[in-house]
């Protein structure tokens, strides 16, 4: 039920501590929102909303989404997970109680709280596609037994709980398919091809490749992610998703690590290693919803905001003190 004694809305932002969650909570925040951000710090840090520890409209709560919460809000964004394959494969049970744990505590608050509630879903839902590029009906090609699927199928099954509750309770929902996301305050030890080769390469090492690098990617900077965000979230409720978010711009493994090196001035060497078991070729949006629904297309070229990354890392590693 909305509170009626505020015009501003409370908004929770789960895994608000994250890479995404903090660049949401961020603008949230500009839009004159109170925010609670709950985070269990697993591959979230507090230096991502440090800036934010005397704000009068932040709220920081340590809290594991597998449990529940007991807090009162007028929207709800669900991004708590491990989303990169170190992350979410070093412990992949818990990577599923997240995922489907989470669901279920989270739209269990939405239902008493009768209000909107968004589950960052994933590209990964796809698997490796026989559809490129990938729309919203296609239903996925996962391994559902593979050392990825702790991440994919749970994904998937929140899913499936957030469709079920919206049909058997008529829960306001908003369920966004996220594409790679990359740009400041990434976590530099993720795993990630972003995060990796920007390492890499400022740290004078050779840039791994997985592969051959003929493999593609579109990625798409943080801050057009959380426009989208924002947009979804304020569809009217015939809007439910999935909706695919992310860049369409499409480039080759190898064509990133190029790109990373120009944008370092690196003289990293490329070498190429095994590719990981069931590590998708292909991985590109059809964005056609996103643009129809919400208006919404991404504005930041991937050299632009490579730019920017590169800046967050180099500033990262001169702030690191020797281990």
């Amino acid at each position: 039920m909305a509170r009626l004694y505020d015009s501003r809305k409370r908004i929770l932002v789960t895994g608000g501590a994250g890479f995404i969650g903090s660049h949401l909570i961020d603008r949230l925040l500009e839009l004159g929102h109170e925010v609670i951000c709950a985070d269990n710090l697993f591959t979230g840090t507090k230096r991502n909303v440090d800036h934010l520890h005397n704000h009068p409209r932040f709220e920081f709560l340590r809290h594991d989404v597998t449990f529940p919460l007991y807090v009162e809000a007028d929207e709800i964004y669900n991004l708590a997970c491990p989303a990169s394959p170190v992350h979410y494969q070093y412990d992949p049970v818990q990577t599923t109680k997240t995922s489907v744990h989470g669901a279920i505590n989270m739209l269990g608050l939405a239902k008493r709280l009768k209000c909107k509630i968004f589950q960052a879903s994933t590209s990964e839902v796809y698997g490796d596609p026989v559809v490129h590029p990938q729309t919203e009906e296609y239903w996925g090609n996962v391994n559902p037994i593979g050392p990825r699927s702790c991440y994919d199928e749970g994904k998937r099954c929140a899913e499936t709980l957030f469709f079920d509750y919206h049909r058997q309770h008529g829960l306001q929902i908003k369920v966004a398919r996220i594409f790679n996301t990359y740009g400041p305050r990434m976590h530099p030890a993720d795993g990630r091809v972003v995060s990796n080769f920007i390492m890499q390469a400022l740290q004078g090492e050779p840039i791994t490749i997985y592969g051959d690098g003929s493999q593609t990617r579109s990625f798409c900077f943080v801050e057009d992610m959380v426009e989208a965000f924002i947009r979804l979230m304020a569809t009217d409720d015939s809007v439910a998703g999935p909706v695919n978010l992310g860049n369409p711009g499409e480039f080759t493994i190898r064509e990133l690590a190029e790109k990373v090196v120009r944008a370092t001035g690196a003289k990293s060497e490329i070498v190429f290693r095994d590719i990981p078991q069931d590590d998708p070729k292909q991985r590109c949006p059809d964005i056609s919803k996103a643009k129809a629904l919400l208006d919404w297309q991404p504005a930041i070229a991937l050299d632009e905001g490579l730019g920017w990354t590169v800046d967050y890392f180099s500033n990262l590693i001169a702030g690191e003190k020797p281990v």
